[in-house]
């Protein structure tokens, strides 16, 4: 896997031979952190994992290899490898292509895990350009600028979402309100901090 990828995976030494040559792979959706499936894994299929960047598992039902999504379409694109502090199950974070579940749930535990409440998936993908620019992407375009730019950014959406608030247009109040937190996210990470960070100060003055 390239390098810049978040993960270790070339590091990663199962014990295989802990479990019968087999052990638990534990897929997490990587923006909103949803449990999506459990499925179980060789050294074959996890080399096969860490090679294409497409989850395999080991069938045992089939008892051969299989790549989710190998006839749905419904792949599950790697981000990065986890293992446990017993090297006895692997923590794979993805990128679904589709619902993970052949039921057609996003989640093998019948919840949506796409549809999350949560800021997550947004903060995951900020800090994703951060970390991998991409052209043409307007986050990149705000790092690029310096932090200067992006504080600005903020104040001029936190001035608009007050003027929206003096009137009743709930669309543009909403609206507005989203661009705020979306450029507040960025700050954070132009700073080099997470929301969780945030969470925490206020956990403690809570107390």
């Amino acid at each position: 896997m390239p390098s810049k990828k978040e993960n270790t995976t070339q590091m990663l030494q199962p014990d295989f031979e802990k479990s019968n040559g087999l052990i638990p792979a534990i897929i997490q959706d990587f923006y909103s952190q949803k449990v999506l499936m459990l499925g179980y894994m060789n050294e074959e299929s996890l080399e096969k994992t860490r090679t294409e960047e497409k989850v395999t598992f080991y069938s045992r039902s089939k008892q051969r290899l299989w790549t989710k999504g190998e006839t749905s379409g419904n792949f599950l694109m790697v981000k990065k490898i986890e293992l446990d502090c017993d090297k006895d199950t692997l923590l794979i974070s993805v990128v679904p292509e589709g619902p993970a579940c052949h039921k057609g749930t996003d989640t093998c535990f019948g919840n949506k895990a796409n549809k999350s409440t949560d800021l997550g998936f947004l903060e995951r993908t900020i800090q994703e350009r951060k970390v991998n620019p991409k052209p043409g992407s307007y986050t990149n375009d705000l790092f690029n600028k310096g932090i200067n730019k992006v504080a600005q950014k903020v104040g001029e959406e936190a001035v608009e979402l007050v003027i929206e608030a003096k009137d009743n247009n709930e669309k543009l109040f909403l609206n507005e309100a989203s661009d705020l937190m979306y450029h507040y996210l960025v700050l954070l990470a132009a700073k080099g901090y997470e929301l969780n960070d945030v969470i925490s100060v206020l956990r403690e003055r809570h107390k």
